[in-house]
Order: structure tokens, then sequence, then C-alpha cells
């Protein structure tokens, strides 16, 4: 069977690739255009390049895909298709031709592994990119867990604390992504995804160039910053304990290998042991860039060189000073896991990958991959039996996940609400929450999803990093967030003096920057309305948002927008409020499309 002619065979590509597109997007949401079109996507990520689907006709689609599925059946074809993939990527211009070059042959053998394990009927990709008049698309089609049949205990508001009762001080670090090409003086604004390396070139005076802290711009931080961060946070404790969400490495995806992760994997994970030192117990979670290719995680029946054993079972050597036997046991087998804190506080971190639509390996199966989520309901009726608390960690939140994921997950926090007080994620880059409602009337509040901000720059922000001050080791105790507070380091100032010790500055306290008296759901909940209602409060959310880096204000669809994300708790909460907005999806794809 001969390969499609280059016409078909460039179309059949660029059908692959739509997948692959989340690679090359910017983590930057910058200021959005006051039209509610599909611009407001490319406003969003400056970085990408526009591609239509208009001139792919439903029978071609369906032709080159069942060409694919034959030509598939030949692995001696694999390198054929991975150039064409290549090609295809030079054409559209998606990046550099050396960048394509290089992500078309790191992906080539999983995910057309992937894609020969999916089953995916022509009919079904067709659908998924020129629409439901094409066919039916139903890999990620609806499914339910299984809660126990146990009735929810009534459910009582909680009340703040009484002065002077416990408080935890608990550290948050999130999307480090340590670039170990960083470069002092190299060029900030070049062509590829990633810039300020020893490969981006010499800056010249028309050129900005990297600093010696950091830059702003499509770059990561060099390591000395890092250990920097590391050192000032040792020195600004105790700490109770640390949540850490993932996000090693930096955003060269294109030329990642195993030993490369796995060597930043050891180095964070030995330096966050070294400065925080023994007595201070970390709890990590697994990111979306902790493997390579990006996003690649297979469920765990996937077995040998393509699982995730390599990536998990180191994690488990390097975290085992942390976390117990039984913990590490689940982590290798899923990259999950459950231990206690504290009596009466347990602890859940969840491997968000198996919700996220650019894994891949999802077109295999998405319903729960690894029962993960069947796994987090037995843990939740466990610890509602024993009257513990649970506070749940992830790296990607799950108001951004695929939907009948995110779906479950609401349904989950929505029948343990009462154990479930405190839910703490990552990823986006930005300072940022998301809500949860009752599923009855969706109005009254009843949990957050905290979206902290990253270590890294990448995009245009300054470094940073969390704390959360929790409602303490007491008896009825809520464990509930109180307040948190965000710590930054000023590029400007501190690139402006390298050879002196940078200041990492409080950038602000939530309940004195909004007048709050503590951060429980109803409280954050009001805060949207007074965002909606108070335009120059929203402003400073806006500036808070990103670190204390953003040059425009945020008005009419891009304010809309984001109030529509803060109340979207759940993923086709969004989609339903920007349909509603008259946005017709651009804003949610755009979002979506934000994803680092």
């Amino acid at each position: 069977m001969r390969l499609p002619s280059p016409p078909p065979c460039f179309g059949l590509i660029t059908c692959l690739l739509v997948l692959m597109l989340p690679l090359f997007g910017s983590c930057h949401p910058a200021q959005l255009p006051r039209k509610p079109s599909l611009v407001f996507m490319e406003h969003l990520n400056p970085s990408r390049v526009g591609f239509s689907w208009g001139n792919l006709t439903c029978p071609l689609c369906k032709a080159v895909f069942t060409i694919l599925d034959i030509a598939l059946l030949s692995d001696a074809n694999e390198e054929r298709v991975a150039r064409a993939v290549g090609e295809a990527c030079v054409r559209l211009h998606l990046a550099e031709e050396q960048v394509c070059r290089d992500i078309a042959e790191l992906f080539r053998e999983d995910f057309i592994r992937a894609l020969q394990e999916s089953f995916l009927w022509p009919s079904e990709a067709c659908a998924l990119l020129v629409g439901p008049s094409c066919g039916k698309f139903d890999v990620y089609a609806p499914w339910n867990i299984t809660l126990p049949n146990v009735p929810k205990p009534p459910v009582k508001p909680p009340s703040p604390p009484k002065p002077g009762s416990p408080q935890s001080r608990v550290l948050f670090l999130t999307d480090i992504h340590w670039d170990k090409e960083y470069d002092v003086g190299s060029v900030a604004d070049c062509k590829e995804p990633l810039c300020c390396r020893k490969d981006s070139g010499s800056a010249s005076w028309r050129r900005r160039k990297a600093g010696h802290w950091g830059t702003y711009g499509k770059c990561d931080l060099p390591l000395w910053t890092v250990e920097n961060l590391l050192e000032t946070v040792a020195k600004a404790g105790p700490w109770d304990w640390v949540y850490w969400t993932g996000d090693i490495p930096a955003h060269n995806v294109w030329s990642q290998t195993r030993e490369q992760q796995l060597l930043e994997l050891t180095v964070i994970s030995k330096l966050i042991h070294k400065h925080l030192g023994p007595n201070v117990t970390v709890y990590p979670a697994i990111g979306n860039h902790e493997s390579t290719p990006v996003n690649s995680f297979p469920p765990p029946f996937v077995r040998g060189n393509r699982s995730s054993a390599w990536l998990y079972d180191r994690m488990a050597e390097e975290w085992a000073p942390w976390l117990p036997d039984q913990a590490l046991k689940t982590l290798r087998y899923g990259g999950f896991y459950t231990v206690q804190i504290e009596p009466g506080l347990r602890l859940v971190s969840l491997n968000m990958n198996f919700c996220a639509r650019e894994n891949f390996w999802l077109m295999v199966n998405s319903t729960d991959p690894a029962n993960q989520l069947q796994w987090l309901v037995h843990v939740l009726q466990a610890s509602e039996d024993k009257g513990e608390k649970v506070h749940i960690i992830g790296h990607i939140p799950p108001g951004l996940c695929l939907s009948s994921w995110s779906w479950n997950y609401y349904h989950i926090v929505n029948r343990y609400e009462s154990t479930i007080t405190g839910q703490f994620f990552g990823h986006t880059h930005l300072d940022e929450f998301q809500m949860f409602y009752d599923e009855e009337t969706m109005t009254r509040p009843l949990g957050v999803a905290f979206i902290a901000p990253s270590v890294t720059t990448y995009v245009d922000l300054n470094p940073g990093y969390r704390v959360y001050y929790v409602d303490g080791n007491y008896q009825a105790s809520s464990r509930l967030v109180l307040d948190h507070e965000t710590y930054i380091l000023n590029l400007t100032e501190a690139n402006h003096s390298p050879e002196k010790d940078p200041k990492w500055t409080l950038l602000y306290r939530a309940t004195d920057a909004y007048g709050l008296s503590t951060l429980f759901p109803s409280d954050c909940n009001g805060l949207i309305g007074t965002f909606i209602n108070d335009d120059p409060v929203f402003q400073k959310y806006w500036y808070l948002r990103f670190k204390g880096h953003v040059s425009k204000p945020c008005k009419e669809v891009c304010k809309t927008v984001v109030l529509c994300y803060l109340q979207s708790g759940r993923s086709d909460e969004l989609k339903q409020c920007d349909l509603f907005s008259g946005f017709e999806g651009s804003s949610a794809r755009a979002v979506r499309k934000t994803l680092c």
C-alpha cells in the first residue's frame, strides 16, 4: 500500500497536528480584544499561527484517515509519517524548522502507537476535525463514577475560628521550570518557543538580552534563581508542611530526553530537601511537563518501555524521605497517593494528567484512567467515616479538564463538601481561583480551587511563590484556608543590580487586599460579586493575577471571560457561560489553549 500523494498526506498530517498544537501555544493570557471572535484565541496565544480547516471536506477527511489506518498497519511507515508531520509543521509555520523536525521525531513512536491502539474510526476523527455533520466523536464519551450508597451528612456552614486559634503555615511551590541551558546575555526575544538559552544566540543592541536572575518573555529560570528562592523560603520558615505541584523541566519540549527529565527531577528534589531540611515534609504532585514527550502519561495498562514506570519509579526514590510506603506504592502505579498529614487531616495528591486532553494516550481510554477518581471516592468515604478533613493537590485545575472527568470530579466535591476543605493547583502560571457550587441550584458556594502563581517567569511574569494559612490542628478545626500571601522577585529591580542578593517581597495578602475576613467559599464567591460591581477592585485582581507585571487594564470582553472562568470549577460551566455571553465558544477555547 502506497502512502498518499503529497496533498492528501499533508491534509492527513495536519489532522494529526491538531492534537499536538498545545505544544506551540503560549502560557500568557494577554489582553483580550473588544470583539468576541476567534481573534480572541490568537490574541491570547501570540506565538500560535491560525489555521483553517474550512478546506478539509468530510469525504476527503474520511479518505485520508482510512489511508492512515492502512498505512500504520505497518511499523515501517512510522518514519515516513513522522517526516510528513515535521514537513506539515514547517509549512504551517507552527514553529521554526528545527523545532518542527525535533518534535515530530520525539513524538513519533508514542503518538502513533497511541493512535494505533485508540480504535479511532475515520468518522470519529473527522467528527472531531470537521464537525458533527461528518460523524460522531465519542472517544471522550460521558461516563460516571460510582458513589457509595451512604447518605450525605447534613451540611454545616463553617464558622471563622476563634481569635488565637492555631493556624498551619503551608508553603506552596508550583511550575518551577528550571532551564539548565539558560544563558545570561542571550537573546530574550528569539523566534523559538523558548528563549534566553545558549542556542538563542548573543543579543545585539537591537535585541533584548537575558537578565541574570530571569527575564520577562518566553524564558524559564536559571538554577541559581531557583536555589535563591529555596534559600529565601528556608529562612522564612518554619513551615508546617509544603505542597509542591510539579512542572520541573523547562519548556524546550521538542528536545527533551528521559535522562534529562530524570536528572532535573533529581536535582530539584534534592535541592528542596537540602534547603528545607529533614524536619519539613514536602507533598509533591506530578505536572504535565515531567514526562517526555510532554503530556504523555499512558494509563497503567500500558506496560513495558512505553509505560510511565521510568518516571514514577524515580519519583518514588526521590520522594521516599517524605512519603510512607503505601503512598509510594500507588505513586509507582499511577502517579497519585494519599497520606495523613496530621491527626484529622489527610492529603490526596492527584495525577491530573489523566484528565488532560493534551494527554494523547487518553484516545485509547479516557474513562477514569487508572481508576483514580473511583479510588478518590474510596479515600473520601473512609475519611468521612473517620471524621477526617481532606486537602487535594494536583497540577492542572479541574475546571480545565476533559468534560466528563471534570463533571465527575465536581460531583465528588459536591458529595464530600464537608470532608474536602482545601483544593490546591498550579499549571496556569497565574494567580487565580475557581468556584464550586451545589449541583442542585449552582448558586450555593461550597468549594474553592486555589490556583497559585508559578515560580518561573514564563511568559512575561515575575518569579513567585505562595503561602497558605490554614485553620490549624485543634479539635473541631475546619482545616479551611483562612488567608494566603504571594511573594515575588521583581526582575526589574533584581537585574538592575545582579551582583546583589535579590529580595523576594510580599506582593499582597489576600484578606488585606480585598477586605475579607477569611477565604472560605462564601468569601471568595462574594469577592466575585465585588469584581462585578466595583471595577477598581477587579483591576487590582487583574494586576495581582500576573504577579505585578501587566501593562493594560482588563475591560469588556476580557472582564466577562475572567469572571466566567472564576465561576467555572466544572469545565462545561465555562462553555455555558461563554455561549451565554455570545462568544460562540471562542473564549473557552482560548482559556484552555493557555495551558502550559
